[in-house]
């Protein structure tokens, strides 16, 4: 009986402690003192240096492979004279979004076909983009959009992240010692970046059709600058 009753407290014992245990987690941390939220920003102007244009085509016909066959040509063509002018980096051709769907009378009839194409010039040989889009036969200047490369975006990065690390410690320590403290310890944060109005292609010259009459013209470019703004946010516990 003895040891039955040993065993018996030890096992009360044991559900107790483990009790005390759970209870103590269960309750809640206690609110963090002398915490302060903070945001800093830094921003700077950079020229734009990459040129994207978006050339198209549509064709009709009553027959799917007609339309099919049209758009190939009038690709392949295109394609042809762009590759002349292709360097990586700094003029790249690519062929874009193909698109062929049937067309319906009001009874829900297939009446014919419709279908388009598309082909994508880019780089940050801007003049020789230009002059080429003058050269481009059968499509249609359908879309110009100015941006950054990405070897330009990640050198702007890193300045512009370093500039706005550097004012969120400087807001940090000031905030602290406006407060009576003497310093701060960094709790958590986060970095971001942006590059403000970034821009997709834009609409131009959708009816404008290269015919011979303007084949030697070069599309007037003006790229422009882009701002790009590195953001940092986080709290600080002031000591």
């Amino acid at each position: 009986m003895q040891i039955r009753s040993s065993k018996a407290i030890q096992t009360l014992a044991a559900t107790a402690a483990a009790l005390a245990l759970t209870a103590a987690q269960a309750q809640p941390m206690p609110p963090p003192q002398n915490v302060v939220s903070l945001t800093a920003t830094a921003s700077v102007e950079v020229d734009k240096d990459w040129l994207t244009v978006v050339f198209n085509t549509t064709k009709e016909a009553s027959e799917a492979a007609v339309v099919q066959t049209q758009l190939k040509q009038a690709l392949d063509v295109a394609l042809a004279e762009a590759k002349k002018a292709a360097r990586p980096g700094q003029v790249e051709v690519q062929t874009g979004a193909f698109s062929l769907a049937p067309r319906y009378t009001s009874k829900g009839v297939i009446s014919g076909w419709q279908g388009s194409t598309e082909l994508v010039v880019q780089g940050r040989d801007m003049t020789s983009i230009s002059q080429l889009t003058g050269r481009i036969q059968g499509l249609t200047i359908a879309r110009v959009g100015f941006s950054l490369s990405r070897e330009a975006r990640a050198k702007v990065d890193v300045d512009i992240t370093a500039e706005a690390i550097a004012r969120f410690r400087a807001r940090a320590d000031a905030v602290s010692k406006q407060f009576g403290f003497a310093g701060y310890a960094v709790r958590e944060v986060s970095v971001s970046s942006d590059q403000g109005g970034m821009p997709v292609p834009q609409p131009m010259f959708r009816a404008r059709v290269m015919s011979s009459s303007v084949a030697d013209e070069s599309l007037p470019v003006e790229a422009g600058k882009a701002l790009v703004t590195a953001t940092v946010s986080g709290s600080v516990q002031m000591k």
